[in-house]
């Protein structure tokens, strides 16, 4: 009777903790893709920050050009 009440209770034991597992899997997934979502987004304003300038240099050279003339 003892080993079926042992058995019994690591059974117990091995669905909570499967369970909790299982209910953390989906947080963690839904971190990490906000994660990447951030990334994403810096990129983006990095690139656009990087194009900025690149667009105001070419509006400078452009104006020393139209000086010299």
């Amino acid at each position: 009777m003892s080993k079926l009440l042992s058995i019994l209770v690591a059974a117990l034991f091995a669905t909570v903790s499967a369970a909790s597992f299982a209910a953390d899997a989906p947080k963690k997934e839904e971190k990490k893709a906000e994660k990447v979502e951030k990334k994403v987004e810096k990129k983006e304003e990095k690139k656009a920050e990087k194009a900025e300038k690149v667009e105001k240099k070419d509006e400078k050279k452009a104006e020393k050009k139209d000086a010299k003339k």
